[in-house]
């Protein structure tokens, strides 16, 4: 996305240059070289990063003896030549393992818990992202008794609508919302909209590299930053002019 934005004003600059405006054309070029620089070297995928994951925390007090869920939301799944089934993509291993290190804690100090594991099959790759993601669990010692699978939701905003009709089903005392560092601030606004209080926890977190060369992990990083802010932009917009879906009216869980 950030690439094809720039590449569109290079063009547009050498468009402006061949029809003789030449003082706009410089202007354009020059926001094109200012852009390589801030988001290739680092400074702004940074300061994007920053201020999405900033204030989670990736070890959350747990209350003994509780009734906990750990709700895990889907990163995708990555379909492997000669496998039968999709398995967990890389970017989603540590959900998983987060999800399980609370599940275990949550045991140990001798509450109940369950998994609530939301995502369907959004790319087709023939198994639900919460089939995967359980199959991992289990594989790691998670009962399958104490898993839940939501598998509907194709976005993170059906994520949180779908698993709120779960979690209103059951008598938890606390919930903890699994994900990556940074998509956790969406995925907090888009719970709380259907009345789903809960800790959020972080599983990773990820920084730019700041260089003087222009690096394409930074281009990928800025791309994945600004789809979360286009995310938080268009729930505000869209709660502006009432498309959003109805939130629950049964109060905070």
């Amino acid at each position: 996305m950030t690439v094809i934005a720039i590449v569109l004003l290079a063009a547009i600059a050498v468009i402006l240059s061949l029809l003789r405006w030449r003082k706009a054309s410089r202007v354009l070029t020059l926001i094109v070289l200012v852009l390589i620089v801030a988001v290739g070297c680092g400074p702004l995928p940074s300061f994007l990063l920053t201020h999405l994951q900033a204030g989670y925390d990736p070890t959350p007090v747990i209350h003994p003896a509780s009734r906990s869920a750990v709700v895990l939301l889907g990163g995708g799944t990555e379909r492997v030549p000669g496998a039968a089934t999709p398995e967990v993509p890389l970017l989603a291993q540590g959900r998983v393992m987060k999800a399980f290190e609370l599940y275990k804690t949550c045991k140990l100090q001798g509450g109940n818990c369950i998994v609530i594991i939301t995502g369907g099959d959004p790319n087709r790759h023939g198994a639900s992202e919460a089939f995967v993601y359980g199959a991992r669990l289990q594989d790691l010692g998670v009962d399958r008794q104490d898993i839940v699978l939501e598998q509907r939701s194709l976005n993170t905003w059906q994520n949180a609508q779908f698993t709120s009709e779960i979690l209103r089903a059951r008598a938890v005392d606390q919930i903890f919302l699994v994900s990556s560092g940074i998509h956790l601030h969406r995925a907090v606004l888009y719970f709380k909209r259907f009345g789903v209080t809960a800790q959020p926890v972080r599983a990773d977190y990820v920084g730019a590299r700041m260089t003087q060369v222009p690096q394409a992990y930074n281009f990928l990083l800025t791309d994945l930053a600004l789809h979360e802010y286009a995310g938080v932009w268009q729930y505000f917009i869209y709660e502006k002019l009432g498309w959003n879906v109805s939130a629950t009216s049964g109060g905070a869980l």
